[in-house]
C-alpha cells in the first residue's frame, strides 16, 4: 500500500514580497509559476497531498490562479497562516503585518496533516531529485520516530551572482545535522563568505560545502514541540513582539540539543533557482526554458500527457 506523503508549501510571505499574488513573475513557457515546478516534481516523487498555507485575504486569488492548474492533478488543502493558534495570556501588537515565522506557519497546518510531511518556500526552484529523495526518506521513517529529515543543498548550487543569500550552513558529522548557523551567504572574490546572522565573525565556506534551503522533512510529533516551546519563544521576545519570528531552523536546531528528535541531512546535487533579486529573473526563465527544451518538463506543466 502506498504510504500518504504531504508537501506543505510556505506561501503566506507571497502577497508582500511580490506586492499581491497577481503580479507574481510567471516563468515558465506558458505562465507558469516556480510553484508550478515544485507541485509538478512532488507529484512525480509520490507525494499524495499538497498543503498551501497562505495569507487568508489571498485565498480566492490563490485559489483562482494555482489553485485551479493543480488541483486536478492531486489533492490540495489550503490553510492560513493566522494568529488565532499562539499560546493562552499572549498577544501580537494590533498593528503587527509580518507573519508569525515558519515554526508557527507549520503548526497552522496541524488538523489538515496526519501523515510524514515536507516542507518548502513557494518561490524556491529545488529541483527533481530533492524531491525523489526527500520522498524516500519520508516513506522509510516510522510514525512518531523523530526522526527528521533535511535536504542538504551543495553551497556552490545555491547562490547566485548579484548579492548575498540567506543560507543554512550546517556542520554534519556522517549523515546527522549536528548544527545549522543561519548566515548572509556571498561570493566574494572567489572565496563563498558566510557571515552569520547572530553577528558572529564571518567564516569561509567550500564549494561542496552543506547547506539548508529549508526543504525540511518531518512526522506529526513536530507540531507537539512547536506547541510546547511556543510559551518560551513568547517569554524571550516579550521586547520584540512586533518583528520577532518563530522560526523552524532555530527550533529544528534545540529539538536536537535537547535530544528530542535526530535530523538527517540527505545530499542533493540538484541546483536552486530563486529570485532573490530582481536580476535572478531571467537567469531562473532561461534555466527553466533549457530544462524543457531539454524533455526535463513538458512544454505546457499541466496538459495532459
Amino acid at each position: 500500500m502506498k504510504k500518504d506523503l504531504t508537501l506543505i508549501i510556505l506561501a503566506a510571505g507571497m502577497g508582500s514580497r511580490f506586492g499581491g499574488l497577481k503580479q507574481i513573475t510567471p516563468f515558465g513557457p506558458n505562465d507558469e509559476f516556480i510553484i508550478d515546478y515544485s507541485v509538478y516534481d512532488a507529484i512525480k516523487a509520490g507525494f499524495t497531498k499538497i498543503v498551501f498555507l497562505i495569507k487568508e485575504e489571498n485565498y480566492e486569488t490563490f485559489k483562482e490562479t494555482i489553485g485551479a492548474r493543480v488541483e486536478p492533478h492531486i489533492k490540495v488543502e489550503y490553510c492560513f497562516q493566522k494568529n488565532d493558534n499562539i499560546p493562552a495570556g499572549y498577544t501580537l501588537p494590533k498593528d503587527r503585518v509580518k507573519p508569525l515565522g515558519t515554526a508557527h506557519a507549520i503548526l497552522c497546518c496541524k488538523e489538515k496533516v496526519h501523515e510524514p510531511f515536507m516542507i518548502i518556500n513557494a518561490d524556491d526552484f529545488y529541483g527533481r531529485d530533492a524531491y525523489f529523495k526527500g520522498a524516500e526518506f519520508l516513506r522509510s521513517c516510522h510514525e512518531n520516530e523523530r526522526k527528521y529529515g533535511m535536504i542538504g543543498y551543495l553551497v556552490k548550487n545555491t547562490i547566485t551572482e548579484n548579492g548575498a543569500v540567506k543560507r543554512g550552513v550546517c556542520a554534519v558529522e556522517g549523515n546527522k545535522l549536528l548544527k545549522l548557523t543561519e548566515s548572509s551567504v556571498q561570493r566574494i572574490n572567489d572565496k563563498i563568505i558566510a557571515k552569520p546572522l547572530s553577528g558572529e565573525e564571518p567564516f569561509e565556506v567550500q564549494e561542496d560545502d552543506t547547506v539548508s534551503m529549508n526543504m525540511l522533512l518531518f512526522d506529526t510529533s513536530i507540531f507537539q514541540y512547536i506547541e510546547d516551546n511556543f510559551v518560551e519563544f513568547f517569554e524571550e521576545n516579550k521586547d520584540n513582539l512586533d518583528s520577532c519570528e518563530y522560526l523552524i531552523p532555530i527550533l529544528l536546531f534545540k529539538a536536537i540539543k535537547e535530544g528530542y528528535a535526530t535530523t538527517e541531512v540527505i545530499k542533493t546535487t540538484a541546483t536552486w533557482y530563486g529570485v532573490t533579486y530582481k536580476e535572478d529573473a531571467h537567469e531562473v526563465k532561461e534555466a527553466l526554458k533549457n530544462m524543457v527544451e531539454s524533455g526535463e518538463y513538458p512544454n505546457n506543466l499541466w496538459e495532459e500527457e
